[in-house]
């Protein structure tokens, strides 16, 4: 396609490459911010990979609306999976903070009023109002706002960025800018300050971002740690959880030894992990009945509680009492903080399992369930204590009444499980979007819901926080105090964490007043910080338990990430382009095999170097040969019309295409005949539309492939295949004003658009009249051989490659890189799943190609 049409095509649409009101993004005002802000842009760009973008993105979204109905179905999930950690907390925080005894009655007003304050900051207007907020296409936790900061900014380690995605990116900027009518204003004006101080210091913080490794790395590094923290959590979480409510049988059986207790914790953790697989939809349903029965009898237990011993305790509202606890208390108070950070242990829970409900939800059930009930639960037994200060370490069921001593304890132990529930469903959410950035060794990740695309469930992960999980509570010898330790230094460090990652959210993407976002990372990060250095200053109590956890995840999540980015940059750096491939095919020493060939590549962007690899050792090439590469995608279907897209890569008598399939999390791979027969037909549609667009009078076509409303951009009379479609990126110089646009494709299905056979198409051609006699006949006889053709290599037979490539350490590498790459990384990949064998593909058909990187 011309540029030049592109260029009139747009301005038609309203500029933009969108189709927009005149006054939102005009000509005018999109040259004169070019030539106000000086940007220098490449008058052509020399594309790398035209499919690269496409193979990433869906046709169509299929995600449900989210309507009243199903908010009110996923806030009753909700229940069942998220509040279950922080609705038991009232069974070990006073237990926790006190664990010297009550020295001054007092001192519960202050530690109460800790608990409300904590409560409402950090869980409240942290978490349900502000960070749910900044979730990455509805994922919330690090790894979200690690990929949302490197969306906005090149902070990723990974060098996939290209040359059109630099123009696409200052396009949608420059686009973005002038939706400010401020910034209109000041275009039409003419002044000189077309940005705001806000576009300004988010600018300076995205060069600061891109421009300073040190800073790069220290980012991911955090990132990490916040995620090896949280699958920290979830170990500790179901122990501590489980065996507080277990130590309630005490009350009941005196003679119960803690060997006894510690062995059914164990019991009541298998069964927990055990469930599992049946999916967070069906969990939630299970368990959320129970939790609302809890968080009722917890409620009422607190007003309860409140009427009987103390109304009084109220008075802790009034912040004061804190300042009279430290005062009274000293050291003692600061060191009891890290009892009172239990009372929000699960927050990040909240966030990071947001991919499984939607945040309408999630706000709706927090304010309407467990808000009002856990904080009455916290105040009635400071009222109980307030009579009863010798009995802390059993205040949860000594304030219970005697009548309901067993339905509390049954409950207690059921809405324990189900409070395990989150940070397992937390671990499994992070780890599936640390693997997505190619962080964590391949493991299986199953999709559980048919409508909600990030209920997850991955079996190798299960087991291993059931192993760990249980190794911890037995290790821990049923001290429930040492295992609260741990727990604690887990959740303020990722909580401090993510609030780094929040400020840098609000200064590079939503570009947040300068005084608020000062305000916030003041008041938090302070807070935090005196809960770390609490839980710190008794690390040796307990705290070297998730530093040895984590230290152990991390280092597995930092080498796999290392091998990852030094292959993939490996691999990019080989890519064989088309006319290697082609000078490669036309060797006289490469004879051609009769039938289809399929390399499977995980390269989406350009040729991998084990073809030419393949050649050399065996000078002999399918005569049909395509180089295939799977995507899945986050969308729970792809259309049929939509899985294939192709380009030629060499025509004439050496064939040779690249091929990427696209699969939705819920698509079944099929079985190696079934893909192959579907693919072929694919191909012979667009083969068809290829040669038909080739010989359209007037259209120029920049890569052999069909797009999606041709019509408009290319002067073409027929309807293309929806099969295949690419974006288009241009940029002319026009009456001495550069003018920059985006034309993107519009991806389509077979509902929109009828998929023509090409005799239709061809028919349609010559009543449109505008193709003559001697070129029907030509365009009717090449099409006919070219559509034999691939059938004969067809019935000929499928032959599927595989390239195995091996990463070794150069030969002159550190000795410590030598044993990192070569025999901890290669323990890894060894032990992990294997890249995506898409097919179940007959040994009889297959042919493996191994190579070796050195990195």
């Amino acid at each position: 396609m011309a540029a030049s049409s592109m260029v009139s095509k747009d301005m038609e649409s309203g500029g933009c490459g969108r189709k927009k009101p005149a006054s939102s993004c005009s000509s005018e005002d999109m040259a004169e911010l070019e030539r106000a802000l000086a940007v220098e842009l490449p008058a052509t760009v020399q594309r790398q990979d035209s499919l690269y973008r496409d193979a990433s993105r869906a046709g169509h979204g299929q995600q449900e609306q989210e309507g009243w109905a199903r908010t009110l179905r996923l806030a009753f999930q909700c229940v069942g999976v998220l509040y279950g950690d922080i609705g038991t907390s009232p069974l070990y925080v006073y237990s926790s903070t006190f664990t010297g005894g009550i020295r001054h009655t007092d001192d519960l007003l202050g530690v109460l009023s800790l608990i409300i304050y904590s409560f409402l900051l950090f869980t409240i207007i942290k978490y349900v109002c502000i960070a749910l907020r900044a979730n990455d296409d509805g994922d919330g936790g690090t790894f979200a706002l690690y990929s949302l900061i490197s969306r906005h900014a090149k902070v990723s380690l990974v060098p996939n960025h290209q040359a059109e995605d630099e123009l696409t990116y200052a396009a949608d900027d420059a686009a973005a800018l002038l939706k400010s009518s401020s910034l209109r204003g000041s275009v039409r004006r003419r002044t000189v300050q077309l940005a705001s101080p806000r576009d300004q210091r988010a600018q300076w913080v995205k060069d600061l971002l891109e421009t300073s490794k040190p800073v790069r790395i220290s980012l991911f590094l955090l990132t990490v740690l916040a995620t090896a923290m949280v699958i920290t959590d979830a170990c500790l979480t179901p122990a501590i959880s489980v065996l507080s409510a277990v130590g309630g049988l005490k009350e009941k059986a005196p003679n119960l030894t803690t060997e006894q207790m510690v062995w059914m914790t164990v019991a009541i953790l298998v069964l927990l992990f055990g469930v599992q697989r049946f999916g967070a939809d069906k969990v939630g349903y299970l368990f959320a009945p129970v939790v609302l029965l809890w968080l009722l009898l917890i409620g009422g237990v607190g007003v309860y509680n409140l009427v009987r011993h103390d109304v009084g305790v109220l008075r802790a509202f009034n912040p004061r009492h804190v300042v009279d606890y430290f005062r009274r208390n000293g050291g003692d108070a600061w060191v009891s903080l890290g009892g009172v950070l239990l009372c929000f242990t699960g927050t990040e829970a909240l966030f990071a399992d947001l991919g499984y409900f939607s945040v309408r939800s999630i706000q709706l059930s927090f304010a309407c369930g467990l808000v009002p009930a856990v904080l009455l639960a916290y105040m009635g037994q400071a009222a109980f204590l307030r009579r009863h200060p010798g009995q802390v370490a059993e205040t949860f069921y000594r304030s219970t009444p005697e009548v309901l001593f067993w339905p509390t304890l049954v409950l207690a132990l059921a809405t324990s499980v189900v409070g395990s529930q989150a940070m397992i469903s937390c671990a499994f959410a992070t780890i599936s979007h640390s693997q997505a950035m190619g962080c964590f060794p391949r493991v299986k990740v199953l999709h559980t819901s048919r409508h909600y695309h990030g209920q997850l469930y991955i079996p190798e992960v299960n087991l291993m926080l059931a192993l760990v999980a249980c190794v911890v509570t037995v290790a821990a010898g049923g001290a429930t105090a040492v295992i609260a330790e741990a727990h604690g230094i887990c959740v303020v460090l990722v909580m401090l964490i993510t609030t780094l990652l929040l400020t840098l959210v609000m200064l590079l993407v939503w570009r947040a007043n300068a005084a608020w976002v000062a305000l916030f990372f003041a008041v938090f990060a302070a807070a935090e910080s005196a809960y770390l250095s609490s839980v710190l200053y008794r690390f040796a109590h307990g705290g070297y338990i998730p530093a040895a956890i984590s230290a152990g995840l991390m280092a597995v999540m930092v080498l796999w990430h290392y091998v990852h980015v030094r292959r993939y940059e490996h691999e990019l750096e080989r890519t064989v382009s088309h006319d290697a491939v082609r000078e490669l095919l036309a060797r006289r020493d490469v004879a051609r095999v009769p039938g289809i060939g399929l390399l499977y590549t995980e390269l989406v962007q350009g040729i991998p170097p084990v073809f030419p690899h393949l050649v050399d050792k065996i000078p002999s090439v399918h005569a049909l040969l395509l180089f295939v590469s799977v995507k899945h995608l986050p969308v729970p279907h792809v259309d049929p019309a939509e899985r294939f897209l192709f380009r030629q890569v060499t025509g004439g008598a050496s064939r040779a295409f690249r091929c990427v399939a696209r699969y939705g999390y819920r698509d079944p791979l099929e079985e190696a005949r079934d893909f192959a027969a579907s693919l072929v037909e694919r191909l012979q549609c667009y083969v068809r539309d290829v040669n038909l667009y080739g010989l359209q009078p007037g259209a120029k076509v920049s890569y052999p492939t069909s797009r999606c409303g041709s019509q408009r951009s290319v002067n073409m009379m027929m309807r293309p295949s929806a099969s295949y479609c690419t974006e288009s990126l241009a940029m002319s110089t026009s009456s001495g004003r550069r003018m920059m646009t985006h034309s993107a494709s519009c991806n389509t299905t077979t509902e929109q658009e009828e998929m023509l056979t090409p005799a239709e198409s061809f028919s349609e051609l010559s009543r449109m009249g505008s193709v003559g006699g001697m070129q029907q006949l030509s365009l009717s006889l090449g099409l006919e051989e070219e559509q034999r053709f691939i059938e004969r290599e067809m019935h000929k037979g499928v032959v599927y490659i595989l390239g195995e490539a091996e990463v070794v350490a150069r030969p002159h590498s550190s000795l410590l890189k030598k044993l990192m790459v070569n025999y901890a990384y290669a323990f890894l990949r060894n032990n992990c799943r294997q890249g995506e064998k898409m097919l179940a593909i007959p040994k009889s058909q297959l042919l493996k190609v191994g190579i070796t990187y050195e990195i």
